[in-house]
């Protein structure tokens, strides 16, 4: 009854049951795994205080990470977003600083939750706390942007792919970008169509996006990847909301990532064949400060 593969039957559903996405999404999951609604919405919420948890620790991090590519910046982010000077302004570099602190959370073996991956982790999160500290948002609707998440994640993960591997950053942080979007569009009570709007302008401005980490780490350029695209995903949503068209459905964004990806050379699906990975400041590395780290 709440099955569906692609953005329009999506559509569809919330239409003639008048539900957003998110609660389409809870529906879905509810029918699928014969689990009640409050056991579903229970286990979101506590991925949520997850991912909360993620960026507080990753803003406390000083010290370098083992491989020495990360460690701190996120720090420096936020002090200079409680500087007063920021060049972007307070909530938006914060945003930056959050997205960024996930990733190094991560990288230095902290619990996360892979928003659709990790190396793409930090996306989602930031932009959903950002959401709770500036407009005071609460938990439970934070959590059923969550759901709406979720329910554009099977979309792209039925019709395209989420992994670098397979269709380069643009299926990690794209993904990431236009599902936060999406999030953030029905947390602010926006309709089932803005949201996949947002989801449509934050992947459409990814296409293209290769995955070339230095050294195979999930950290460069990954941590700052993350926190410059959790600024393009809440950009995508005020466009969504401020009524704006992007002209190409979500479904057509979605198969045209999957063209591009499949595409996209070996050397820039996460192998670090190519790309930064193989730039001579990449190459002279040796990563964990030990002398025996690998450079590509």
């Amino acid at each position: 009854m709440f099955a569906y593969s692609t953005a329009a039957e999506m559509l569809a559903l919330c239409e003639r049951e008048k539900i957003s996405v998110g609660e389409l999404a809870l529906r879905r999951e509810i029918e699928m795994s014969g689990r009640s609604r409050e056991e579903i919405f229970g286990k979101m919420k506590a991925l949520f205080r997850t991912m909360r948890e993620s960026v507080l620790r990753g803003l406390e991090i000083r010290n370098p990470s083992p491989s020495g590519l990360s460690g701190g910046d996120a720090a420096k982010v936020l002090a200079y977003a409680e500087s007063g000077d920021s060049l972007l302004g307070a909530t938006l570099t914060r945003l930056v600083a959050c997205s960024c602190a996930v990733l190094e959370t991560n990288a230095q073996f902290g619990r996360i939750v892979a928003t659709p991956t990790a190396g793409s982790s930090g996306i989602v999160p930031a932009c959903l706390v950002l959401l709770e500290e500036t407009r005071g948002t609460d938990e439970d609707t934070l959590t059923r942007a969550l759901f709406t998440a979720s329910g554009i994640g099977v979309v792209i993960a039925g019709n395209a792919f989420l992994a670098g591997a397979q269709g380069g950053c643009q299926a990690e942080v794209g993904s990431a970008s236009c599902i936060a979007a999406a999030a953030v569009v029905e947390a602010l009570g926006g309709s089932p169509e803005r949201a996949c709007a947002a989801g449509t302008f934050a992947l459409i401005n990814t296409l293209g996006l290769v995955c070339d980490p230095i050294g195979g780490f999930v950290e460069v350029p990954c941590v700052s990847r993350n926190g410059m695209f959790a600024v393009h995903s809440w950009l995508a949503a005020t466009l969504a909301l401020a009524g704006a068209d992007p002209r190409v459905s979500l479904d057509d964004a979605i198969f045209a990532m999957r063209d591009v990806g499949r595409r996209m050379p070996r050397e820039l699906r996460e192998t670090s064949l190519g790309g930064l990975a193989v730039c001579p400041s990449a190459c002279k590395r040796n990563f964990g400060g030990n002398g025996g780290g690998f450079a590509s």
